[in-house]
This record gives C-alpha cells, sequence and structure tokens, in this order.
C-alpha cells in the first residue's frame, strides 16, 4: 500500500480529468483533506484546469469547505452532483455560467455508481420523469453552458424511461475510518457509509487511480474482513489524516457511528411556531410501523414531535444516505442519524425507496403551484439541487410536502413554479395521495391541482389564506378546521390514537398457516 500526502494525492490530477468524490452533505465521510490540498494547488499554481468533478451527494458546510475548496474559476469545467446548497462557491459559479452545472436525482447517480462498476451501459429508470431532469424540462441543467446531455429520454418496452449516462473517472477520492498496511479501508466510525465500494470499482475498472483519505493505518489483517467496506485489491493509494472529524460540526458522534444507543425520547420539543405547527399537523399522518423518510428544512421536525409524543419508537425514521431506525439528524448534520437500527449502503437505500419501500416520504417546498407541481431545486436566485428529493417523492405511496404559505410578503403558493421537482399531474395519473400541509392551511392533490381541505382556527379563508396566493385553488365542499391542538403548548395525544398500520396482503399468509396448525 503507498501512503502518501495530501498535496501528493491533489498533484495527481491533470487538466480535464474528471474526479470522483465521496461523501455525504456536512462532512459525513467527505475526503475533504484532499479536496482542500487540490483547491490550494490550482491557487499556488493553476492547475489542474478544466475538471470534471462528480459526487452524488452535496459537499460542504454551507461556507468553503467540501466542494468550496474547488470553486475557483479555471479549476472547473463540470460539476454534476446531486445537490450545490452544500456548497455556495459551487452554485456561484454556476450563477455567474462559469462552469457546466448539472444537479440529477442523489439516488440516479449513486445507483450509476455500480452500472459503471459493472461496465454497463448506464441507469435506466423512472426516478426524473416529468421533472426538470427529464429532457424535455431542461435535462438536469443550472447553467446554459452545460450542453451535453447527461440524461436521455428513452422507450423501452413501450414505456418511458431516462438514461443517465456513465462518466470516465480519472481519479477518485474517497474516505474511510482507517486502512490496514494492504490498503483495506473500514468505516467503523463513519456516521455513513454510502456507495465508497462501487466508487472504488468503477475508478479502478476504468484505469483510474483511488485514493483514501483515513484516520489511522493499522496492522495488516487487523481489520475484521466484514468490517472492510473498500477492499485493498481496490485502493491505490492511503492519505492518513489524524485530525479527521466525523462531520464538519461533530468530532466523533458514537452514536452517529452506531457504537453508542441514546435516549431518543431526549430529542428536544420544538418551539412554538409555524415549524412546530406544520410538523405536527404532518406527524398526524403517521399510523403504527410507518417507514418513513424525512427531508431536509422544516420536515425535520417530525422526528422532534415523534419523540414529544411517544411514539418514536412506533415508527421507522429513514434517511437516503442508508440510515434506517433512529431519529435521523437535521440541518447541516443531515444524512447522520442518532442510534440507527441498521446503516445500509446508500444505492440499496434508494433501491427500497425507488421500489415503493415508503409509507410515507416528509418533504419541504419552495414553492408550489396550480397543477401541484413543488419546486426545490431553483427558486429566489438560487441554485439547490433535488438532493435525493426526486427519488423519495417519486417513490412513497404517500407525500406530505411541508413549508409556511409565504415567505414574508412572498407567496410561495405560485401561479408556475420555476423548475419542477415534484410533478402533480403525475403523481395524480400514477395514484399518489399528496398534501401540502402550512401553518395556516392544509391541501391535497386533486384532479384540478391543489383543494384546500382545511384551515386553521379563526382564519378567514379569503384573507388569510387565497389572498396569500398566487392562484385560486378548489376549495373541498369538506373543508374542516385545523384540530385545534396543533395549536396548543402540550403534546397532541397521539400516542393513543396512532392508527395501526394498514393491512399488507402478503401477511395474509401468516394468518393462513396460523390457521391451518
Amino acid at each position: 500500500m503507498r501512503q502518501i500526502t495530501a498535496s501528493q494525492a491533489a498533484a495527481l490530477l491533470q487538466d480535464e480529468d474528471t474526479l470522483l468524490i465521496g461523501g455525504s452533505g456536512g462532512g459525513h465521510a467527505v475526503p475533504d483533506a484532499l479536496m482542500a490540498a487540490v483547491g490550494k494547488r490550482f491557487r499556488d499554481t493553476g492547475r489542474p484546469r478544466a475538471i470534471t468533478a462528480v459526487h452524488p451527494v452535496g459537499l460542504g458546510d454551507g461556507r468553503t469547505r467540501g466542494a468550496g475548496h474547488l470553486a475557483q474559476k479555471g479549476l472547473l469545467k463540470r460539476v454534476a452532483s446531486g445537490t450545490f446548497v452544500n456548497s455556495p462557491g459551487i452554485a456561484r459559479l454556476a450563477l455567474d455560467e462559469e462552469i457546466e452545472a448539472y444537479t440529477l436525482p442523489q439516488g440516479a447517480m449513486s445507483q450509476l455508481m455500480r452500472e459503471m462498476a459493472a461496465g454497463r451501459a448506464g441507469l435506466l429508470t423512472r426516478i426524473g420523469l416529468h421533472t426538470f431532469v427529464d429532457p424535455r424540462l431542461g435535462g438536469g441543467r443550472q447553467s446554459a453552458r452545460a450542453a451535453e446531455d447527461l440524461v436521455e429520454l428513452v422507450q423501452f418496452r413501450g414505456e418511458e424511461y431516462l438514461f443517465y449516462k456513465p462518466y470516465h473517472v480519472n481519479v477518485a477520492f474517497l474516505r474511510g475510518s482507517a486502512a490496514d498496511e494492504d490498503g483495506n479501508v473500514s468505516m467503523e466510525h463513519e456516521a455513513v457509509t454510502l456507495e465508497m465500494l462501487s466508487m472504488a470499482q468503477a475508478t479502478r475498472r476504468m484505469g483510474g487511480i483511488v485514493v483514501v483519505q483515513v484516520r489511522r493505518v493499522v496492522p495488516a489483517g487487523s481489520i475484521h474482513p466484514k468490517m472492510v467496506k473498500i477492499p485493498g485489491i481496490l485502493v491505490d493509494a492511503v492519505v492518513v489524516e489524524p485530525d479527521q472529524w466525523q462531520t464538519y460540526a461533530t468530532q466523533d458522534s458514537a452514536a452517529y457511528s452506531g457504537h453508542l444507543r441514546v435516549a431518543l425520547e431526549d430529542i428536544p420539543r420544538l418551539e412554538p411556531g409555524p415549524r412546530r405547527i406544520v410538523a405536527r399537523r404532518g406527524a398526524m399522518e403517521l399510523f403504527e410501523g410507518a417507514i418513513c423518510n424525512l427531508g431536509s428544512g422544516i420536515s425535520t421536525g417530525i422526528a422532534n414531535v415523534a419523540a414529544e409524543e411517544g411514539i418514536l419508537r412506533r415508527i421507522c425514521l429513514t434517511n437516503e444516505q442508508g440510515n434506517i431506525g433512529g431519529a435521523p439528524a437535521s440541518g447541516n448534520e443531515a444524512g447522520a442519524a442518532m442510534s440507527p437500527d441498521a446503516q445500509v449502503d446508500q444505492p440499496y437505500q434508494f433501491d427500497f425507496y425507488d421500489g415503493g419501500g415508503l409509507d410515507l416520504a416528509f418533504l419541504s417546498f419552495a414553492e408550489f403551484d396550480a397543477e401541484g407541481n413543488v419546486n426545490v431545486s431553483r427558486f429566489g436566485g438560487r441554485i439547490v439541487g433535488p438532493g435525493g428529493f426526486i427519488n423519495i417523492s417519486q417513490g412513497a405511496g404517500s407525500v406530505v410536502f411541508g413549508g409556511t404559505l409565504t415567505a414574508g410578503a412572498a407567496p410561495k403558493a405560485v401561479e408556475r413554479v420555476e423548475q419542477v421537482t415534484f410533478s402533480g399531474p403525475y403523481a395524480r395519473r400514477r395514484g399518489q395521495r399528496v398534501l401540502y400541509v402550512t401553518e395556516r392551511a392544509v391541501f391535497r392533490l386533486a384532479e384540478g391541482g391543489p383543494e384546500l381541505i382545511e384551515i386553521a382556527p379563526d382564519t378567514d379563508i379569503e384573507a388569510d389564506v387565497i389572498a396569500q396566493m398566487g392562484f385560486r385553488p378548489r376549495v373541498s365542499p369538506a373543508l374542516r378546521r385545523m384540530e385545534a391542538g396543533l395549536f396548543a403548548e402540550g403534546p397532541m395525544g397521539l400516542a393513543s390514537r396512532l392508527p395501526a398500520r394498514p393491512p399488507r396482503p402478503a401477511l395474509d399468509r401468516f394468518a393462513m398457516a396460523q390457521a391451518a396448525e
């Protein structure tokens, strides 16, 4: 095994190379020292120039770290990522037309790594149809100079699919916890495992170089084989970073890595206000054993409400990075989870999501429109990207979008969204149940678009709701007031009235087998 420095790793990159980067969000398994070294090398020497950076998940601390190290004019030619929200410097280069910018579904990019590892043609999936990722609506482009089609619309057996093209990788920067003297890499102290194995396999298949940042090197054979996430046969070099933090905000949380179980009931109670109201109304959609995903933003409050109501252990919260159970983290720590029951690689989590494994998805909205479309990817002069939103929203049985009805004086219910991240008409065709929950009104996706079904107590429909919207919704003839308990100080008593899980037809076999005994 070669052990090199971060600056030596940066020197491996040549002009116009494609760099594949592992990690997630706010420092979760992000090889930050390697990216920082590339940024420094460019500042010092002007090289490498015009590289392509590919990373399924957005990387950064919301300021200058992560992909922000690469946000220098001339260093990057193209960026393809799930989101730019963690790296405002990249978003600024895209807005200024300095790079070819693409934001694609996080799940599709994650699964594509496996296709690339196997040498298959690419990823064929329905995920992204009728959103801005669909070539008919932009193909995932976030800058005008992004001319190449990274996604194609294809017909297969009479149905529409999207085909995500593979990338030719020259260098991969990955991260683990430890490497042994033979280059075998473990990730036991990371909050997520993601698609590190697939990335290493894909890079090696293409003749590229795999460099892994780790905290320490241990003797050969001292890592249990089941703990090895990246086999040494796939690793070309290791960079030791002894001060490597688990995330940008957390040096080492045993609860994130699964080494320590903490009391989930100790999650703090939400402060009174719109976020608490929206999260509480969303939580009313829960049922016994519900398998859920919590998106970023206002919807992360579902975990706080579930803990306050004493039902957190009666449901299963997950996140797209691979955590199952426990309490998903929020803010820039999103992606981690406190005391998860299981941690799987990200591509497998998205397989589960795409296959309809989620009962409920709680997601935030930046804006929604008269057709029921939702935008979270580009708005108000900001490029965010979809992250896992498209996979989650298109795969879940029911979707609850949460947000305030207005942003200051500006309506968030608009005539037409700036960018379609979720298609209302497509959801209706597929029979998906969709709610839009705000602090003063609740809408459901009906045939003609969002239909007003609930309003807050002491709220005037015209003045407080419809006048604050950019379109006039249909009002349900069965319009009712939102439950008063949503606005009260204490718990709502969800524990005593949590509905039973809807029956699954497959479970009828258990009843038949027991009856036959």
